[in-house]
């Protein structure tokens, strides 16, 4: 049974976004980009914002003793070098209603979402982008110190790269040409696609750059907090033949390793997302999750062992699974904690689990359809009903171990 068990003062929770949940958010860039008719509308979504208290009393119910949240860069600098008072309160509030609860907060400083000013400017492709946003950084955990402990600077920054200047599914929408894949579109050309691929490049350089100036700068003020980044991992299998050995090598780089090799000397922690692996040429299974994904809880253990290297304390800050039905939830995330438990027997220093969602919410270009949460939302009347995935869960949190052969 022993070996069954995580670690002493092991956190358990979930997580949520800012954007995703708290509703009322119209002056960031992905709000245009729902009135232009690009995105669907995230609107009043789950109203979390007026409705935060509740929420954080059914995490409790359910056993969470942490929660990592995201906070809106637009609410709380709505326009440059302007801080609104009133929002960073409203976020203090938040963390204050979690630690009378028991419940150890994790804050994302920026998750995705840029505010517009920012965004029209050229956001992240700007050269003074790393120095807007250590100022934005410093502002908030000044303000927000003394009620947490765990902050990340970003969400997913490759993510976020990737679906903007390669994809072109997210804001700013520009597609990039692919070396394995022709990309045809009716108002891209050739020689957009290509500059859209250094746009993407220098992008990510910035995303670094800006997460070291923000370390750079609250370090200066704060010795105490711990400040990390939250970074997407998705595992890339071993394969074979030359074209798909090269796809997983060089996604593997750029996808898994390439930003953290230009922060891993400001970074205290690592929060790891995981949510699928793939094995290019190789079918690697029939079950998918309602985002058409492969159904590979287990693999969450390579991702670990992947960032272990880094020699960096970790905790798993998103993974789930979209399961409208709830039908295969419990046992994605039985299978998750035995890789994760199995990952930290094996030498990864993870401290912490975070299911990826608290609530259904919205789903970036997906709108309100895919469904994350391990409490449902009835997006007409802003019910919660709580998922019996939910209480597996909460077992595995009770007895801090895996449960019924788990």
């Amino acid at each position: 049974m022993a070996a069954k068990v995580f670690p002493k003062g092991f956190l358990w929770g979930a997580a949520t976004s800012a954007y995703q949940v708290e509703g009322g958010i119209e002056n960031c860039d992905w709000a245009q980009a729902a009135r232009d008719g690009r995105v669907p509308v995230c609107g009043r979504a789950c109203d979390h914002y007026n409705r935060y208290e509740e929420d954080f009393d059914i995490a409790k119910k359910l056993g969470h003793n942490a929660h990592r949240l995201s906070v809106e860069w637009a609410r709380i600098e709505p326009k440059e070098g302007t801080f609104d008072e009133q929002a960073i309160e409203h976020y203090r509030k938040v963390l204050k209603a979690l630690r009378v609860r028991g419940i150890e907060p994790f804050v994302t400083l920026w998750h995705f979402t840029l505010p517009e000013w920012f965004a029209e400017s050229g956001g992240f492709e700007r050269r003074d982008a790393p120095r807007i946003f250590a100022r934005y950084a410093l502002f908030v955990v000044r303000k927000l110190e003394d009620l947490c402990s765990h902050f990340s600077t970003m969400n997913e920054p490759n993510v976020f790269a990737t679906q903007g200047w390669i994809n072109g599914e997210w804001a700013p929408f520009k597609i990039s040409a692919k070396p394995w894949k022709r990309v045809h579109t009716a108002n891209t050309t050739q020689r957009d696609k290509a500059l859209f691929g250094v746009q993407y490049l220098n992008v990510v350089e910035h995303l670094a750059k800006a997460h070291n100036a923000a370390y750079a700068a609250v370090r200066q003020s704060n010795n105490e907090v711990k400040l990390g980044i939250v970074k997407h991992i998705h595992v890339y299998l071993p394969t074979t033949g030359l074209r798909n050995i090269v796809r997983t090598k060089l996604s593997n780089y750029f996808q898994n390793k390439r930003f953290l090799r230009k922060t891993i000397h400001q970074i205290d922690e690592i929060g790891v997302n995981f949510y699928q692996a793939t094995r290019y040429g190789t079918e690697l299974t029939d079950k998918k999750t309602d985002m058409g994904w492969n159904f590979t809880p287990e693999r969450i253990y390579e991702a670990l062992m992947l960032v272990a290297d880094y020699k960096k304390p970790m905790f798993v800050s998103e993974a789930g699974v979209a399961d409208e039905d709830d039908s295969d939830r419990a046992e994605y995330i039985k299978k998750q904690a035995a890789a994760t438990l199995r990952a930290i027997q094996d030498g990864a220093d993870v401290r912490g689990h975070m299911y990826w969602s608290l609530l259904d919410n919205y789903e970036w270009a997906h709108g309100f359809d895919k469904r994350f949460g391990l409490v449902a939302v009835n997006y007409e009347t802003l019910e919660r009903t709580i998922r019996p995935s939910a209480y597996v869960y909460k077992e595995i949190i009770e007895h801090n171990g895996l449960v019924d052969g788990g």
